[in-house]
């Protein structure tokens, strides 16, 4: 079968090498190459160089509604369209293919729909997520469900972590798909529809603040629902720099006996207190140096007794 895929960040690429493995991909679109890093160097996306590597024709448009656009697409004589992680379809690119436009979600929809699925199971405190592969249509994450797999997230994992291991759960069931849509044994279904959907909307600069007043696990599934990126962050007083950001922390079951916020620290370790129980950071990046352990923060800063976190 005659496969487009289309993508950007590095979460899609297992999916490309193992569809190229299985189908004929007769083209990959992706996002146009820009500017990034210190150096704004011009960079190729991730699923650009994985299509290059498998002397895959590439396109990159800026504008998916481009009648040339368009035309090239319709060129290419794919049987289907796949998308992970790419940007939101017009209608008249996911309806041109005569098997449909599927797409890979991180998480078990209907629940958490948008841009932010796994970042915001962690945030929430899920024990549980998984990856959806649905057919799009004219809404956000809304198609007929084809198939899905369930995932369980460990208490102390990332986003970055579970992401790693998203990826390639996501990439088998891609394949899974692709192949039962090529054999015509798809059987989709509508998606539930209730009124207390969980979302996943997309992660802004305000959303990543650490409040202190909250309990130590909400805070902790915060940091870690950040982690790496875009990372929790808090403000700071009594050091001569205002913000710190926070990539790790701990539970360590000691109850608070401090205002939300004051700190306590040994030679290596960094205590904060919230509103039930202390939480311990272990991982942080001040402004101008690279992320450390609090271990190495501390070896090379002294800390005023005045520095505390501030919400």
């Amino acid at each position: 079968m005659k496969i487009v895929f289309m993508g950007t960040p590095g979460f899609a690429v297992p999916s490309l090498r193992k569809l190229a493995a299985r189908h004929e991909v007769v083209g990959v679109i992706t996002a146009p190459d820009k500017p990034a890093g210190r150096g704004k160097k011009i960079q190729e996306s991730a699923v650009k160089k994985a299509a290059s590597d498998l002397s895959t024709p590439v396109l990159q448009p800026t504008n998916l509604k481009d009648p040339a656009f368009i035309d090239e697409l319709s060129l290419l004589g794919a049987d289907l369209f796949v998308v992970v992680a790419f940007r939101m379809l017009p209608t008249q690119v996911w309806s041109l293919p005569p098997k449909g436009t599927i797409n890979l979600h991180g998480s078990l929809l209907p629940d958490y729909r948008g841009a932010a699925p796994i970042n915001r199971a962690i945030m929430n405190g899920e024990k549980e997520t998984g990856l959806t592969t649905f057919f799009i249509n004219e809404n956000i994450d809304t198609g007929a469900i084809i198939d899905n797999v369930r995932c369980p997230i460990g208490k102390d994992e990332t986003a970055g972590e579970l992401h790693d291991r998203m990826m390639e759960l996501g990439a088998d069931l891609l394949v899974e798909t692709v192949d039962a849509i090529a054999e015509d044994k798809v059987e989709s279904k509508p998606q539930p529809e209730t009124i207390d959907l969980k979302s996943a909307p997309k992660i802004f600069k305000e959303d990543c603040k650490i409040y202190w007043n909250q309990s130590a696990t909400v805070i902790h599934n915060h940091i870690r629902g950040l982690s790496p990126y875009p990372a929790a962050f808090s403000s700071v007083s009594g050091a001569d720099f205002e913000r710190m950001k926070i990539f790790g922390s701990r539970l360590n079951g000691q109850k608070a006996a401090l205002p939300p916020g004051e700190v306590e620290t040994s030679k290596t370790k960094l205590f904060v207190h919230t509103h039930d129980f202390i939480l311990e950071i272990t991982d942080i990046q001040v402004p101008g140096k690279k992320r450390m352990s609090v271990a190495s923060f501390l070896n090379g800063y002294q800390l005023s007794e005045s520095f505390k976190f501030i919400s």
